[in-house]
């Protein structure tokens, strides 16, 4: 069963300190993150030690554990086969992080949640993980119907590097537990499971090949082209802490800021950062890739008609 995706939807505040509950718009969460708002029970604001976080919009049809086998999942990997038998979700880790982590081996829970979340968490690994040229691939998971679900909901669990180990979440007889999700598609909920609970997938390239928006791409290949790609180095005070950048380059980055303003303001400086066109790169290409990313967004229906048309592989 499909949700209705909104990347734009109120989300719902919670005080701690006042039990106040209400209902803001992104850009109201986006004040608050600069201090210029306030809980409107007891005026603290978000430099306090433990402020209003966004919190589970109580109507979230997630919340109803019948719901949680019927409803489609997302998740968006770099890897085509995501998630293999074998799948380990700390295996990217370097050994230092793992020590860091204490060392610790215990089986790690897969993720999945709204296709909002999938979507924002692919644009905060292009710019935090070193995955801004990396193919990505969205599924569509389908859960077991005989899935047991863990009462109630969890704060997010997720340590430092987003792992959440299995067995802490998801004692003996429980296969899912579903958390609030603080980092992408905040308030959402989503799901920590065990490969076990995956009945199957669908699954699809993303950006999609020809999801782009011809009009714009013609709009900003024409003056990319032109601008040169001569590396000119930074002067003033810049020149010893900034890398030489060429004009085309200054331009792309500029392009796709005006584009990331068009979308939440959430999402917007994820997607300037996963957009940002690089030294050398074809501008036809990057246009076209940034168009197809900013799609995913603006038009989600375009990419899951096309996840409709893929095989359910099983897991």
């Amino acid at each position: 069963m499909e949700r209705r995706g909104d990347f734009s939807r109120e989300r719902w505040m919670f005080c701690g300190h006042c039990d106040h509950r209400w209902r803001v718009d992104l850009d109201w969460i986006d004040r608050w993150e600069q201090a210029e708002e306030t809980c409107p029970g007891c005026g603290m604001t978000c430099e306090h030690e433990d402020p209003p976080r966004v919190t589970v919009d109580p109507e979230n049809p997630a919340l109803d554990d019948s719901n949680i086998a019927q409803f489609s999942w997302y998740h968006t990997s770099t890897q085509p086969d995501w998630p293999t038998r074998d799948f380990d979700p700390a295996a990217v880790l370097t050994p230092e992080t793992r020590m860091m982590m204490g060392g610790d081996q215990r089986p790690k829970a897969l993720h999945v949640g709204t296709y909002e979340a999938a979507v924002h968490n692919m644009l905060r690994r292009m710019r935090d993980q070193a995955d801004h040229g990396s193919q990505f691939h969205l599924y569509r998971v389908y859960l077991k119907p005989s899935v047991v679900v863990r009462e109630d909901w969890l704060i997010d669990p997720s340590n430092f590097v987003g792992d959440v180990v299995l067995d802490e979440v998801c004692p003996p007889g429980v296969d899912i537990a579903r958390y609030l999700n603080y980092h992408e598609d905040p308030g959402g909920l989503s799901l920590a499971l065990g490969r076990e609970a995956i009945a199957g997938v669908q699954q699809v390239a993303v950006p999609l090949p020809d999801a782009w928006d011809g009009n714009w791409v013609c709009e900003v290949v024409a003056p990319l082209k032109s601008a040169s790609d001569a590396l000119t180095p930074a002067t003033g005070r810049l020149r010893r802490s900034m890398r030489p950048t060429s004009p085309r380059a200054a331009l792309g980055r500029k392009l796709g800021a005006v584009l990331a303003d068009r979308l939440p303001v959430n999402l917007r400086n994820q997607f300037a950062s996963a957009a940002a066109f690089s030294e050398g790169e074809d501008p036809e290409r990057w246009a076209r890739r940034t168009s197809g990313l900013f799609r995913l967004i603006e038009n989600p229906a375009r990419v899951l008609a096309a996840l409709n048309q893929q095989e359910h592989r099983q897991a």
